[in-house]
């Protein structure tokens, strides 16, 4: 192998690597308690690589509304996935979007976009 070659194959590696560890491993801000107001639990996440917060707190058998502020042109980040809810809801670019559920049953449960990459949690209290 050549000189191009090797500077190739270690550009593709270090994409790899990057690409994993901006998905699966680095850190964002994690964690938030929904706010009550009216009786509804809400909390704004904002979608921009990723999730923030990427951890919500709910309280179990109260209505919750997530507003989903999506401020990012990524086609990963165009559909948000509560796969545990039923939920699988279209966030247009730079808008915000509502999604709305009341959790009947304590637990962590995950939500993605519509390919599975960027990855947040509710945790039902």
């Amino acid at each position: 192998m050549d000189g191009t070659q090797w500077l190739v194959l270690f550009a593709g590696v270090a994409a790899i690597g990057w690409v994993n560890w901006y998905f699966f491993l680095a850190r964002r801000p994690s964690f938030k308690a929904a706010s009550a107001a009216g009786g509804v639990q809400e909390i704004v996440v904002t979608v921009h690589g990723g999730y923030s917060p990427s951890t919500i707190q709910v309280s179990k058998g109260k209505p919750v509304r997530l507003i989903f502020d999506r401020q990012e042109e990524s086609g990963c980040s165009e559909e948000v996935v509560l796969g545990s809810f039923g939920i699988r809801k279209f966030l247009p670019a730079f808008e915000k979007t509502a999604v709305e559920f009341t959790p009947s049953q304590s637990g962590s449960f995950e939500f993605t976009c519509g390919m599975s990459m960027p990855r947040g949690k509710i945790v039902v209290e």
